[in-house]
């Protein structure tokens, strides 16, 4: 009896372990293509704004920038709620891209901070299940859009991801992580997207987070080896686009380097104390 309930322990941790270092892959819904190229809607973004401004901690170093999520008050999160509720009832379809493209960001990353606030106190997003093997809250049904229901995952692999085609949206997407690129102090928009995007991707390359050397080893983010696909088809690209990123000193280092690489990421909480 021990030894079969040893083998199904073995077989679940496997599987565990397998599926939390598993990458979806970017496979697009039809449904989300749909847009206005001559529309003038905007979406206000205001209410995340002013939550931002009010418990994000903007890192002074090379640090995360950090959320308060411990002083978030009840009537904030009422408010965030409701700004999530007010984008849930926004016709997607009548948006143009460009402020398609803004709107998917925010509503990822304020999805992401009202569930840790929702599961609040934690150590990791990753204490947030979506099920029995699941390695996080990604695939759990958070929010309903034109009569459908989205998950983290599918917001970032169905709609960003593919539709887009653009890998610094890796760098805009929050994971509530330390070793993620930054949660932005201001709202995406249609017209600071690509301001935004293009600091995002400097930021992380050039922190610790992004690349660092220890002991004449090259560690990156992990996040180079997930998506591998979206930065290069080889290890060898992928520091030749990081090189092009780099400061001087780093990108001297990735020109001449020839050691080997490792991958690393904390999911420690982003979490100011």
């Amino acid at each position: 009896m021990f030894f079969y309930k040893s083998i199904l322990f073995a077989g679940f941790f496997l599987l565990s372990t397998v599926q939390s270092h598993a990458a979806p892959q970017a496979e697009l819904w039809p449904h989300w293509q749909v847009n206005a190229p001559e529309s003038v809607i905007l979406i206000d973004h205001s209410a995340w704004a002013g939550f931002l401004q009010k418990y994000l901690v903007v890192a002074k170093g090379e640090g995360p920038n950090l959320v308060r999520y411990a002083g978030v008050s009840v009537e904030d999160q009422q408010l965030l709620a409701d700004y999530l509720t007010k984008l849930s009832q926004a016709s997607v379809a009548q948006l143009n891209r460009a402020e398609q493209k803004s709107y998917w960001i925010n509503l990822y990353n304020a999805l992401t901070v009202k569930t840790i606030l929702d599961h609040y106190p934690i150590e990791s997003i990753r204490d947030i299940k979506s099920g029995w093997f699941s390695a996080g809250p990604w695939d759990l049904k958070l929010i309903n859009i034109e009569g459908l229901e989205l998950s983290l995952n599918d917001i970032e692999h169905r709609i960003l991801r593919p539709i887009w085609q653009d890998n610094r949206i890796h760098y805009a997407v929050n994971c509530a992580s330390y070793s993620c690129p930054n949660l932005q102090p201001e709202p995406f928009t249609a017209e600071n997207s690509e301001r935004l995007l293009d600091q995002a991707v400097r930021d992380y390359v050039n922190s610790p987070r992004g690349v660092r050397s220890v002991r004449g080893r090259l560690v990156l983010s992990s996040i180079y080896d997930w998506y591998q696909v979206d930065f290069g088809k080889s290890e060898g690209a992928i520091l030749n686009y990081l090189q092009t990123l780099a400061l001087p000193a780093l990108a001297d280092r990735l020109k001449t380097f020839q050691g080997k690489v490792s991958y690393d990421y904390n999911w420690q909480l982003n979490s100011s104390q």
